[in-house]
Protein backbone atom coordinates (compact mmCIF):
# COMPACT_ATOMS: atom_id res chain seq x y z
CA UNK A 1 0.00 0.00 0.00
CA UNK A 2 2.83 2.27 0.65
CA UNK A 3 3.35 2.19 -3.38
CA UNK A 4 -0.24 3.40 -3.45
CA UNK A 5 0.52 6.12 -1.01
CA UNK A 6 3.86 7.51 -3.05
CA UNK A 7 1.68 7.13 -6.53
CA UNK A 8 -1.33 9.23 -5.21
CA UNK A 9 0.84 12.29 -3.24
CA UNK A 10 2.82 11.87 -6.95
CA UNK A 11 -0.33 12.48 -9.03
CA UNK A 12 -1.27 15.54 -6.73
CA UNK A 13 2.28 17.22 -7.47
CA UNK A 14 1.48 16.68 -11.30
CA UNK A 15 -2.19 17.71 -10.67
CA UNK A 16 -0.93 21.11 -9.38
CA UNK A 17 1.42 21.76 -12.08
CA UNK A 18 -0.69 20.76 -14.59
CA UNK A 19 -3.46 23.75 -13.27
CA UNK A 20 -0.99 26.50 -12.06
CA UNK A 21 1.27 26.11 -15.35
CA UNK A 22 0.14 25.02 -19.10
CA UNK A 23 3.92 26.08 -19.85
CA UNK A 24 5.56 24.04 -17.70
CA UNK A 25 3.03 21.40 -17.69
CA UNK A 26 3.94 20.99 -21.24
CA UNK A 27 7.52 21.01 -21.28
CA UNK A 28 7.46 17.85 -18.53
CA UNK A 29 5.40 15.86 -20.49
CA UNK A 30 8.45 16.13 -23.65
CA UNK A 31 10.50 14.59 -20.91
CA UNK A 32 11.47 10.93 -20.81
CA UNK A 33 9.69 8.94 -18.37
CA UNK A 34 11.88 8.84 -15.56
CA UNK A 35 12.31 12.61 -15.40
CA UNK A 36 8.71 13.42 -14.78
CA UNK A 37 7.43 12.36 -11.25
CA UNK A 38 10.74 14.27 -9.26
CA UNK A 39 10.26 17.80 -11.65
CA UNK A 40 6.56 17.51 -10.21
CA UNK A 41 7.18 16.94 -6.89
CA UNK A 42 10.02 20.16 -7.21
CA UNK A 43 7.35 22.20 -9.05
CA UNK A 44 4.15 21.58 -6.57
CA UNK A 45 6.71 21.98 -3.50
CA UNK A 46 7.61 25.59 -4.89
CA UNK A 47 4.24 26.60 -6.19
CA UNK A 48 2.08 25.82 -2.46
CA UNK A 49 4.99 27.52 -0.94
CA UNK A 50 4.44 30.77 -3.02
CA UNK A 51 0.55 30.82 -3.12
CA UNK A 52 1.10 30.82 1.10
CA UNK A 53 2.92 34.61 0.34
CA UNK A 54 0.34 35.76 -2.90
CA UNK A 55 -2.57 34.35 -2.28
CA UNK A 56 -3.61 33.58 1.55
CA UNK A 57 -4.59 37.04 2.45
CA UNK A 58 -6.50 37.39 5.46
CA UNK A 59 -4.46 34.52 7.23
CA UNK A 60 -1.60 34.48 9.31
CA UNK A 61 1.17 34.05 6.16
CA UNK A 62 4.39 34.32 8.29
CA UNK A 63 2.96 31.90 10.66
CA UNK A 64 1.62 29.97 7.85
CA UNK A 65 5.13 29.80 5.85
CA UNK A 66 7.43 29.02 9.14
CA UNK A 67 4.80 25.98 9.79
CA UNK A 68 5.39 24.92 5.72
CA UNK A 69 9.15 25.27 6.61
CA UNK A 70 9.26 23.13 9.35
CA UNK A 71 6.90 20.55 8.05
CA UNK A 72 9.34 20.43 4.76
CA UNK A 73 12.84 19.85 6.60
CA UNK A 74 10.71 17.44 8.84
CA UNK A 75 9.41 15.63 5.98
CA UNK A 76 13.36 15.37 4.53
CA UNK A 77 14.63 14.13 7.45
CA UNK A 78 11.96 11.66 8.27
CA UNK A 79 11.76 11.09 4.84
CA UNK A 80 7.63 10.47 5.49
CA UNK A 81 4.79 12.70 5.24
CA UNK A 82 1.23 13.27 5.52
CA UNK A 83 1.20 16.00 3.02
CA UNK A 84 1.02 14.80 -0.14
CA UNK A 85 3.14 17.69 -1.90
CA UNK A 86 5.72 17.45 0.71
CA UNK A 87 6.05 13.73 0.51
CA UNK A 88 6.78 13.50 -3.26
CA UNK A 89 8.90 16.78 -2.69
CA UNK A 90 11.43 14.89 0.06
CA UNK A 91 11.54 11.45 -1.62
CA UNK A 92 12.66 13.75 -4.97
CA UNK A 93 15.16 15.45 -2.70
CA UNK A 94 16.57 12.14 -0.78
CA UNK A 95 16.83 10.41 -4.22
CA UNK A 96 18.86 12.83 -5.68
CA UNK A 97 20.90 14.40 -3.15
CA UNK A 98 19.10 18.22 -3.51
CA UNK A 99 20.95 20.20 -1.04
CA UNK A 100 19.69 21.42 1.84
CA UNK A 101 21.51 24.57 0.97
CA UNK A 102 18.95 25.38 -2.00
CA UNK A 103 15.67 24.34 -0.05
CA UNK A 104 16.95 27.10 2.71
CA UNK A 105 17.49 29.97 -0.08
CA UNK A 106 14.20 29.09 -1.80
CA UNK A 107 12.49 29.40 1.33
CA UNK A 108 14.49 32.49 2.69
CA UNK A 109 13.18 34.39 -0.14
CA UNK A 110 9.51 33.37 0.10
CA UNK A 111 9.89 34.84 3.84
CA UNK A 112 11.47 38.07 2.11
CA UNK A 113 7.77 38.81 0.29
CA UNK A 114 6.33 38.70 3.63
CA UNK A 115 8.60 41.84 4.58
CA UNK A 116 9.96 43.49 1.49
CA UNK A 117 7.91 45.38 -0.96
CA UNK A 118 10.53 46.92 -3.30
CA UNK A 119 14.24 45.46 -4.06
CA UNK A 120 17.74 47.20 -4.02
CA UNK A 121 20.09 45.62 -5.84
CA UNK A 122 21.64 43.23 -3.81
CA UNK A 123 18.33 42.58 -1.89
CA UNK A 124 16.67 41.70 -5.95
CA UNK A 125 19.54 39.18 -6.38
CA UNK A 126 19.15 37.42 -3.43
CA UNK A 127 15.46 36.83 -3.96
CA UNK A 128 16.36 36.19 -7.71
CA UNK A 129 18.70 33.23 -6.59
CA UNK A 130 16.05 31.97 -3.81
CA UNK A 131 13.18 32.00 -5.99
CA UNK A 132 14.51 31.08 -9.21
CA UNK A 133 18.05 30.23 -10.04
CA UNK A 134 17.82 27.23 -6.82
CA UNK A 135 14.94 25.69 -8.43
CA UNK A 136 16.54 25.31 -11.92
CA UNK A 137 19.38 24.01 -10.06
CA UNK A 138 17.00 21.67 -8.24
CA UNK A 139 16.08 20.48 -11.54
CA UNK A 140 19.19 20.28 -12.66
CA UNK A 141 20.17 17.83 -9.99
CA UNK A 142 17.55 15.47 -11.32
CA UNK A 143 18.77 15.76 -14.67
CA UNK A 144 22.11 15.34 -14.02
CA UNK A 145 21.34 11.50 -12.12
CA UNK A 146 24.53 11.86 -9.86
CA UNK A 147 26.80 13.00 -12.53
CA UNK A 148 28.83 16.10 -10.43
CA UNK A 149 30.70 16.85 -13.59
CA UNK A 150 27.66 17.57 -15.40
CA UNK A 151 25.77 19.27 -12.64
CA UNK A 152 28.79 21.52 -11.77
CA UNK A 153 29.16 22.43 -15.98
CA UNK A 154 26.02 23.79 -16.10
CA UNK A 155 24.93 25.39 -13.12
CA UNK A 156 25.19 28.78 -14.63
CA UNK A 157 23.14 28.27 -17.37
CA UNK A 158 20.70 26.61 -15.11
CA UNK A 159 20.82 29.91 -13.14
CA UNK A 160 20.70 32.24 -16.05
CA UNK A 161 17.51 30.34 -17.05
CA UNK A 162 15.85 30.53 -14.23
CA UNK A 163 16.63 33.99 -14.07
CA UNK A 164 15.43 34.91 -17.07
CA UNK A 165 12.02 33.54 -16.15
CA UNK A 166 11.38 35.41 -12.88
CA UNK A 167 12.34 39.06 -14.81
CA UNK A 168 10.32 38.37 -17.00
CA UNK A 169 7.48 37.34 -14.87
CA UNK A 170 8.17 40.54 -12.90
CA UNK A 171 7.22 42.45 -15.61
CA UNK A 172 4.07 40.50 -16.83
CA UNK A 173 2.94 40.70 -13.41
CA UNK A 174 4.26 44.55 -12.55
CA UNK A 175 0.75 45.39 -12.43
CA UNK A 176 -0.82 42.89 -10.54
CA UNK A 177 2.23 42.75 -8.04
CA UNK A 178 1.60 46.36 -7.55
CA UNK A 179 -1.89 46.66 -6.99
CA UNK A 180 -2.36 43.60 -5.24
CA UNK A 181 1.04 43.38 -3.03
CA UNK A 182 2.39 46.53 -3.37
CA UNK A 183 5.59 45.28 -4.70
CA UNK A 184 7.97 46.69 -7.32
CA UNK A 185 11.39 43.93 -7.51
CA UNK A 186 13.17 46.00 -10.20
CA UNK A 187 16.02 48.11 -8.25
CA UNK A 188 15.14 52.13 -8.48
CA UNK A 189 12.30 51.39 -10.55
CA UNK A 190 9.13 53.30 -9.55
CA UNK A 191 5.47 51.74 -10.90
CA UNK A 192 4.43 55.14 -11.37
CA UNK A 193 6.76 55.97 -13.43
CA UNK A 194 7.74 53.26 -15.29
CA UNK A 195 10.12 54.57 -18.37
CA UNK A 196 11.13 53.03 -21.62
CA UNK A 197 14.79 53.66 -20.02
CA UNK A 198 13.54 51.19 -17.22
CA UNK A 199 11.89 49.00 -19.53
CA UNK A 200 14.73 48.75 -22.02
CA UNK A 201 17.59 48.42 -19.02
CA UNK A 202 15.64 45.28 -17.81
CA UNK A 203 15.40 43.94 -21.30
CA UNK A 204 18.82 43.87 -22.01
CA UNK A 205 19.58 42.07 -18.67
CA UNK A 206 17.24 39.30 -19.61
CA UNK A 207 18.19 39.10 -23.00
CA UNK A 208 21.86 38.46 -21.30
CA UNK A 209 20.40 35.72 -19.37
CA UNK A 210 18.50 33.62 -21.98
CA UNK A 211 22.00 34.08 -24.58
CA UNK A 212 24.36 32.13 -21.25
CA UNK A 213 21.02 29.65 -20.72
CA UNK A 214 20.93 28.98 -24.24
CA UNK A 215 24.74 27.71 -24.14
CA UNK A 216 23.48 25.44 -21.54
CA UNK A 217 20.24 23.69 -22.95
CA UNK A 218 21.99 22.23 -25.65
CA UNK A 219 24.21 20.32 -23.18
CA UNK A 220 21.43 18.87 -21.39
CA UNK A 221 20.76 15.10 -21.56
CA UNK A 222 18.73 14.00 -24.52
CA UNK A 223 15.83 13.04 -22.47
CA UNK A 224 15.02 16.50 -20.89
CA UNK A 225 16.32 18.58 -23.92
CA UNK A 226 13.62 19.12 -25.57
CA UNK A 227 11.08 19.98 -22.69
CA UNK A 228 13.60 22.33 -21.37
CA UNK A 229 13.86 24.31 -24.68
CA UNK A 230 10.40 24.83 -25.07
CA UNK A 231 9.99 26.31 -21.75
CA UNK A 232 12.90 28.53 -23.21
CA UNK A 233 11.12 29.21 -26.82
CA UNK A 234 7.39 30.19 -24.86
CA UNK A 235 9.34 32.72 -22.44
CA UNK A 236 11.79 34.32 -25.62
CA UNK A 237 8.43 34.19 -27.47
CA UNK A 238 6.65 36.33 -24.23
CA UNK A 239 9.54 37.88 -24.00
CA UNK A 240 9.25 39.25 -27.49
CA UNK A 241 5.68 40.92 -27.29
CA UNK A 242 6.58 42.46 -23.47
CA UNK A 243 9.93 44.02 -25.92
CA UNK A 244 7.39 45.05 -28.47
CA UNK A 245 5.00 46.96 -26.05
CA UNK A 246 5.41 50.30 -24.69
CA UNK A 247 6.63 51.13 -20.96
CA UNK A 248 2.53 52.03 -20.36
CA UNK A 249 1.01 48.91 -21.67
CA UNK A 250 3.78 46.90 -19.19
CA UNK A 251 1.98 48.27 -16.53
CA UNK A 252 -1.51 48.71 -17.68
CA UNK A 253 -2.18 45.16 -18.83
CA UNK A 254 -0.62 41.56 -18.32
CA UNK A 255 1.06 40.14 -21.95
CA UNK A 256 0.83 36.64 -22.61
CA UNK A 257 1.15 34.18 -25.11
CA UNK A 258 -2.00 32.95 -26.98
CA UNK A 259 -2.62 28.81 -26.47
CA UNK A 260 -2.78 28.61 -29.91
CA UNK A 261 0.51 30.00 -30.49
CA UNK A 262 2.37 27.50 -28.08
CA UNK A 263 0.76 25.06 -29.98
CA UNK A 264 2.84 26.35 -33.15
CA UNK A 265 5.97 26.63 -30.96
CA UNK A 266 5.89 23.52 -29.55
CA UNK A 267 6.13 21.98 -33.37
CA UNK A 268 8.38 24.04 -34.21
CA UNK A 269 10.76 23.53 -30.98
CA UNK A 270 10.34 19.96 -31.71
CA UNK A 271 11.59 19.39 -35.21
CA UNK A 272 14.34 21.83 -34.45
CA UNK A 273 15.31 19.93 -31.79
CA UNK A 274 15.38 16.52 -33.66
CA UNK A 275 17.33 18.42 -36.68
CA UNK A 276 19.97 19.99 -34.08
CA UNK A 277 18.94 23.18 -35.13
CA UNK A 278 19.81 25.14 -31.72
Amino acid sequence: MMDLYNQVCQECSQHITKRYSTSFSMGIRLFDKRYREPIYAIYGFVRFADEIVDTFHGFEKADLLQRFRKETYRALEDKISLNPVLQAFQQTVNKYNIERALIDAFMDSMEMDLHFHTYEDSLYKQYIYGSAEVVGLMCLRVFCEGDEAMYQRLKAPACSLGAAFQKINFLRDMKSDFDERGRVYFPGVDFERFTEEDKAQIEADIKQDFDDALAGIILLPKGVRLGVYLAYVYYVNLFKKIRGSSAAHVVQKRIRVADSRKMVLLFSSALRNHLNLF
